[in-house]
């Protein structure tokens, strides 16, 4: 392997362990009842919390996606982390002060926008070192990000929790440093490759004088404003609020359904249940994002996001009817394989449809959806779970019902998109 190929995959390695760090915030779940139950908030408010996270992310990765180009991916990579770390530590002392307000702004705000400025830098840097692999090395890089939960689940916070005696405070102060001591180096290694730079063997495809003299004077507002975007936003979005929505219903869904089958099972087994399913999930969360990735390589990318939602309209449909906690189980496993997917299809489909140089910029805005995504698809389904309280066993299929329709939707739209350039296709 030579120098600058192992400098590559250095780099790409590099990202997914960033992304592994800033993953770790798909695990607030682990925290959410410890907290509740030291400080009494209420479900509603602790939940903020996470979705203010969320939120601060996607704003702050379309800043992070406009920024990239002038300070560059070291310096944006490592305050990300750096950032995310002070996020952790705000947020213990927001604890220890019992201040509410604080722990927002601490984990959701600044934290929130150090995962934003984090996540969008090593994305865009490892496609510029793999153009001849680029669905399956963005695939890899956001892998990280799906398996943050799993170490942050079963890993990390459960030692600092055993350590500390479930002192939320100190575990929120050492997982700090955990944090920063592995993502600020993982970001400082982020580079872009020199200028021409092409792997060994790889041809860039040859565009006509027209198309790349159209593409050269292509604008970001252009590109923002063509119907591409917007449906590629679109499916992105409704892929997300679907798949999110669900996220943080599993877990109560299967203890529901393993209660009914076995109404002697203890409080303890069935909590145990349902953090297995998150578990073994999260996995699935990060292998689909490599895995889709790396099948739009071959298949292509709008064929990828036609079978992530259209198998998972079935797959919701199915739910609806099903009363078998294992079935529930391997059903959930791969809504969040397809849920993962689309992280991993949609940076290369952005190099596909439009300027390598504007990527930063448009793949930032695009992750816009995952912030009205993070709040659409929670909200949805607290509403049916207020909606339908005196009727329980309405919840699940209702839930599944609007996921359904979601799905459906963001289906019907991919049917309009191809895989051709902006240069080529409609705008």
């Amino acid at each position: 392997m030579d120098k600058t190929n192992s400098k590559r995959w250095f780099i790409a390695i590099m990202g997914t362990l960033l992304q592994v760090v800033l993953g770790t915030v798909y695990a607030w779940s682990f925290f959410q009842k410890p907290i509740i139950a030291e400080y009494g908030w209420s479900n509603v408010q602790t939940m903020w919390i996470f979705s203010m996270a969320i939120l601060f992310l996607g704003l702050s990765a379309a800043v992070g996606g406009m920024i990239l180009p002038k300070y560059g991916p070291r310096k944006l990579a490592s305050i990300g982390a750096l950032l995310y770390g002070v996020g952790y530590l705000i947020s213990a002392y927001a604890m220890f002060i019992s201040s509410l307000t604080l722990f927002y702004i601490g984990f959701g705000v600044i934290g929130g926008i150090g995962l934003g400025l984090g996540y969008v830098t090593p994305v865009a840097t490892a496609s510029k070192w793999f153009p001849d692999k680029k669905g399956f090395i963005t695939g890899m890089v956001v892998m990280g990000f799906g398996l943050g939960a799993l170490l942050m689940s079963k890993v990390i916070a459960p030692i600092f929790v055993s350590i500390t005696q479930g002192n939320m405070v100190q575990v929120f102060l050492y997982i700090a440093i955990v944090l920063m001591v592995i993502g600020i180096p993982a970001g400082l290694s982020m580079k872009n490759p020199p200028a021409g730079f092409a792997p060994k063997g790889y041809s860039p495809p040859i565009k006509s004088a027209t198309n790349q003299g159209f593409e050269d004077r292509l604008t970001i507002k252009e590109s923002l404003l063509s119907s591409k975007f917007m449906g590629m936003w679109l499916i992105f979005f409704l892929n997300i609020s679907a798949g999110i929505m669900f996220i943080g219903l599993q877990s109560p869904m299967i203890q529901d359904l393993f209660r009914i089958k076995d109404a002697t099972m203890s409080t303890e087994a069935l909590a145990m249940a349902g953090a297995t399913l998150i578990a073994i999930s999260s996995l699935f969360n990060g292998v689909g994002r490599f895995l889709w990735g790396g099948l739009s390589d071959k298949i292509g990318r709008i064929q990828v996001f036609r079978l992530i939602l259209g198998s998972q309209i079935l797959i919701f449909i199915l739910m609806m009817f099903t009363g078998n906690p294992w079935l529930f189980g391997i059903l959930v496993c791969y809504v969040l394989l397809c849920y993962g997917g689309g992280f991993g299809a949609m940076p290369s489909y952005v190099l596909d449809v439009f300027h390598a140089k504007l990527m930063p910029v448009i793949y930032g805005v695009i992750l816009t959806a995952w912030s009205i995504g993070g709040i659409v698809g929670p909200q949805v389904a607290a509403f049916i779970r207020d909606f339908y309280v005196n009727t329980p066993e309405m919840i699940g299929p209702r839930t599944y019902m609007a996921g359904t329709i979601l799905l459906g939707i963001g289906f019907i739209v991919t049917l309009t998109l191809t895989n051709k350039s902006i240069t080529e296709g409609k705008w």
